[in-house]
């Protein structure tokens, strides 16, 4: 990108939260934590100092299947960069104290989601959809697996995750493709090769309904259902689908509870995509009295979704709102980059803006109805609902999509 004077560049690893046994649950997000804390030649203040000295910006987070660990600095900083990310990304000192501290840091976070319902609600459904697989447990893990973290075993799992097999490294910026492939090699050469297969299996969904009374001035409501994979043929339709849906201020969703109903002030619909699953759900906050309703217009709502192909007018809104985003997000360079980095784990090659566009534009009526059809399959609908809503019946008929 040569109109830009920054470089972001980012060390990505494929493993997440999936990739962890029921024991090591929270490890990954635990580790991503630890790697900031200090290296062999480094202190977490010393971490913090370099990046602050040169006006960087640097990150990291856990996913269900990847993490990712990334810095943007002006682009005479990029050596700096790169050797800072090698450093904590290779050299993590996993210090005992700096492991007891960080466990209470982590409880703590946890503890955060219990009393932020909006993020809570979206946990229990996952969990509920996807229950007694990896994908449906939280990524902080659960307050007694994170107890139980010693170094012995975050050093285990290190080894084991960050090996040269399981890394990638993307950079998008004023750059020289050249100069950054020197400077990979120079650090990341000797990267250990050996990688520890995991065992991945996609979940098995079955529908079902989870009521949490929780005292709260609002109720907090999930439904959704299965829905496409990362790489599934069918991605660009799921996409449209979903704007039309919820994606956006002028989708069904939006304009008909909040708008026209003034039921929530927050309703929207997303897609998650994994390896080999996927689910395609609505949220919304509401009144507690008003919960029932607002169930009651959604469910309409995915029917109609299912039963009525789009007008001409909402694709074309769709679609260019889709496309709108998606060039808006690519002047960024770490959403490039974050982009960049997983078209490398989940299709192998780099997917140009302009063949993504193109998916887009192919889309068409027939394809949305197909792809609702699929995925609003009746009796396949899931809801969880948090809130004071004590009392609250939901039988499965109401849920019926058909």
């Amino acid at each position: 990108m040569p109109h830009v004077r920054s470089v972001s560049i980012g060390v990505w690893l494929t493993r997440g939260s999936r990739h962890e046994s029921r024991e090591q649950a929270g490890m990954a997000h635990f580790v991503e934590h630890m790697l900031f804390k200090g290296t062999a030649s480094r202190s977490a203040e010393d971490i913090a100092q370099v990046i602050d000295s040169i006006g960087g910006q640097m990150d990291a987070f856990t996913a269900k299947e990847y993490a990712g660990y990334y810095i943007k600095v002006l682009d005479e900083h990029l050596p700096i960069a790169v050797d800072v990310l090698a450093d904590i990304v290779r050299r993590p000192a996993f210090a005992d104290d700096d492991i007891e501290r960080e466990k209470k840091v982590v409880l703590e976070e946890i503890k955060m989601v219990e009393d932020t319902p909006d993020d809570l609600v979206h946990e229990l459904f996952t969990g509920q959809l996807w229950k007694d697989h990896p994908l449906g447990r939280p990524i902080l893990g659960m307050p007694d697996t994170v107890s139980a973290f010693t170094s012995d075993t975050l050093r285990r799992y290190f080894g084991d995750a960050y090996t040269a097999g399981n890394l990638i490294v993307t950079a998008v910026g004023h750059i020289e493709a050249s100069d950054v492939l020197d400077l990979v090699r120079r650090h990341f050469s000797d990267v250990a090769p050996t990688t520890v297969p995991v065992h991945e299996a996609p979940p098995r969904v079955v529908p079902d309904v989870l009521i949490r009374n929780k005292e709260l001035e609002q109720s907090h409501i999930c439904l959704g259902t299965d829905g496409l994979r990362q790489d599934h043929e069918d991605r660009y339709a799921s996409y449209v689908l979903n704007t039309v849906l919820g994606g956006s201020m002028s989708s069904r969703l939006f304009q008909n509870v909040r708008e026209r109903r003034g039921l929530a002030y927050a309703v929207f619909s997303g897609l998650n995509a994994y390896r080999d699953a996927g689910s395609l759900s609505v949220y919304a906050g509401c009144a507690n009295e008003a919960v029932s309703e607002l169930i009651d217009v959604v469910v309409l709502e995915l029917r109609r979704m299912r039963d009525e192909p789009p007008a001409a007018d909402e694709l074309r809104r769709a679609k260019d709102h889709l496309k709108g985003s998606l060039m808006l997000n690519l002047e960024s360079t770490s959403s490039r980059m974050s982009q960049l980095a997983r078209q490398e784990m989940y299709f192998d090659r780099h997917y140009s803006l302009d063949e993504t566009l193109q998916g887009v534009e192919k889309v068409s009526l027939d394809d949305v109805l197909r792809v609702a059809r699929t995925l609003l399959v009746d009796g396949g609908l899931s809801a969880t609902v948090l809130g004071a809503v004590n009392g609250l019946s939901l039988p499965r008929e109401r849920l019926a999509l058909a």
